[in-house]
């Protein structure tokens, strides 16, 4: 079924249409959350209040602005963020034992392994350095802008600057 055709239906509510697209695109939004918050059950809830929201703003979608993929995703890195500044998850990381940490060491280098499952390695690799310091912190450890320069000891126009023009030329790589 093309994806359009299978978009539009899930945006006329059509149940059958948002579990194929759950169906296609859980593995990847799931990798992306659990990279910001460390922890699957809380990535496995994360996920569920994605495509919920996703079902709910279905009209929000357009395809001009933007690949679906694209749209859901943002929607997964704002919620996993939402969730990770949440107050209830902070009090939570208080109070967590040993062997959260141990994982989340563990986890950290498995980065690259997370980033590919959605196929962006390949094209984050391609960048420059910056860009890849930039990308990694902002995207993938859900790092603000202003975090972002603060860690790396740059000014904030810096970061914005080459976020922007980090993700323009990603995109260009993508459109290929």
């Amino acid at each position: 079924m093309e994806l359009e055709i299978l978009i539009e239906q899930f945006q006329n509510k059509d149940a059958k249409a948002f579990e194929s697209l759950y169906e296609m695109y859980n593995e990847s939004i799931f990798g992306v959350i659990y990279t910001i918050v460390k922890n699957e059950d809380i990535a496995t809830e994360v996920m569920q209040d994605v495509f919920i929201k996703a079902w709910n703003k279905s009209d929000t979608y357009a395809a001009g602005k933007g690949r679906f993929f694209t749209w859901l995703l943002n929607i997964a890195r704002n919620t996993a963020i939402d969730k990770v500044r949440s107050k209830s998850f902070k009090k939570a990381q208080q109070n967590l034992d040993v062997d959260f940490f141990v994982h989340s060491i563990e986890t950290n280098d498995s980065l690259e392994q997370q980033t590919d499952t959605i196929g962006l390695k390949k094209y984050v690799e391609k960048l420059a350095e910056k860009c890849k310091q930039i990308i990694n912190f902002i995207y993938f450890k859900g790092y603000t802008q202003k975090e972002t320069a603060e860690t790396l000891e740059i000014p904030l126009g810096t970061v914005k600057t080459r976020n922007r023009n980090c993700i323009s030329e990603l995109r260009k790589m993508l459109e290929v």
